[in-house]
């Protein structure tokens, strides 16, 4: 799926409700470390943060909140009823924010963004101060965009004013244009014969397994057209699973290598007991880019949204 789990999901929901996490393991019969466990990996997969001083207060950071209200969307396999978009509100800023372009507007516009969730986890500063400068605006947010034609879909058929996606390249079927990109990296643990190679060929990745994130998740498929671009053949799939606690824990056996951009990236690159691989070919990046309706030259804040992401 394109989601975390549904049992991350869920202790996250559980979480919420509880307000500690103390009284969310008693409540759910788990240790407080499983739930920790459990919560960090579903931060790793969204790319941001959901609680400050977990083992303390427990407060919800304004992603935190956002996330919470986007629940039912989040644990949905992305649905053909375009016709119906969920709308989530985002949280108000926490900081007093940079200044933004105030768009003269009547009445009230909702603007529909939608984006991969570690996508949003980049953009949240900015929409909340286009937000905040703009009180006739308001900005709902769909996390179900990962790929070129999902984004295509959104914007023809109305679920999205503003679409961010993962791609190799400018699709050819509509404009878009360049975010940034994020590099592809393959890890292993660190007692792997690889990660104590000082170079990876070709040859040694075809030669040795791979866990892998389930097959229909989109950051999957991204990764493997980056890996096939590269001519990178890998070997047999040892694990596939979108649970991250599950993937470094294998990792960390040795169970195989793992590919992944991203935040997620970031955060692997960090842990204790994985390491990155030392490649000898190039990958290509994987970029973000931007797409915005049709029609967004007749509506100024659409326009001004889209420009303002990119300052």
């Amino acid at each position: 799926m394109d989601t975390p789990s549904l049992r991350q999901l869920d202790l996250f929901a559980q979480m919420v409700a509880a307000g500690n996490l103390a009284r969310c393991a008693n409540d759910m019969g788990l240790s407080a470390g499983e739930i920790a466990r459990d919560l960090a990996s579903l931060e790793m997969r969204l790319g941001y943060r959901l609680f400050e001083d977990l083992e303390g207060a427990a407060r919800l950071t304004p992603a935190g909140r956002k996330t919470a209200e986007a629940m039912t969307l989040l644990s949905q396999d992305a649905s053909d009823d375009w016709d119906r978009p969920a709308l989530v509100p985002l949280p108000p800023a926490i900081a007093p924010p940079p200044a933004a372009p105030a768009i003269p507007e009547s009445p009230r516009r909702t603007i529909l963004l939608a984006a991969p969730a570690p996508v949003f986890g980049h953009l949240q500063d900015a929409l909340a101060t286009f937000e905040a400068a703009n009180e006739d605006i308001a900005i709902a947010l769909d996390l179900h965009v990962q790929s070129a034609a999902d984004a295509d879909a959104a914007l023809r058929r109305g679920r999205a004013d503003i679409a961010y996606f993962y791609a190799l390249g400018a699709p050819e079927d509509f404009p878009s244009r360049y975010g940034w990109s994020e590099p592809v990296n393959i890890y292993a643990g660190t007692e792997h014969p690889l990660a104590r190679s000082l170079s990876v060929s070709r040859a040694d990745l075809a030669a040795t397994p791979m866990l892998a994130m389930e097959r229909d998740n989109a950051m999957r498929g991204v990764i493997e057209a980056a890996l096939a671009r590269a001519k990178a053949q890998t070997g047999p799939i040892a694990l596939e699973s979108d649970n991250m606690a599950s993937i470094m824990a294998s990792l960390r056996d040795g169970v195989g290598l793992f590919a992944a951009f991203g935040p997620l990236a970031r955060d692997l690159g960090r842990m204790e007991g994985i390491k990155r691989l030392a490649l000898d070919m190039p990958l290509p990046a994987v970029e973000v880019r931007q797409a915005i309706r049709p029609d967004a030259a007749d509506i100024p804040a659409v326009e001004a949204l889209a420009d303002f992401l990119f300052l």
